[in-house]
């Protein structure tokens, strides 16, 4: 009986694993393809787990809530911060810091 236990545990650990994975992807293309549209420089080339949460969306289907930073700049001298609001596999929101337009 142990063994079935461990074996469930190990799959959830991968599955935890391998959503948060893809969830990161698509904040990073996310990310990328704002900065792009915007017209501004993604530094790094990464995004950052700040939060991790499950929340009800608008349907009130327990979801899993995600919010990732990233750094960008206008003019290449200044360092911005953008923040990406993940609910389930959707981007809930993309927020960035006031920048200066160069």
């Amino acid at each position: 009986m142990f063994n079935f236990f461990l074996i469930g545990l190990i799959l959830l650990v991968i599955y935890f694993f391998s959503n948060a994975l893809k969830a990161r992807e698509t904040a990073l293309y996310a990310a990328k393809a704002h900065c792009k549209q915007l017209e501004l420089q993604m530094l790094d080339d990464c995004v950052a787990l700040t939060g991790f949460w499950a929340k009800r969306d608008k349907h009130g289907k327990l979801q899993t809530w995600r919010s990732y930073v990233f750094e960008f700049s206008a003019t290449g001298f200044e360092r911005y911060q953008g923040k990406i609001i993940m609910l389930g596999s959707n981007i809930a929101s993309i927020e960035l810091d006031p920048y200066r337009e160069p």
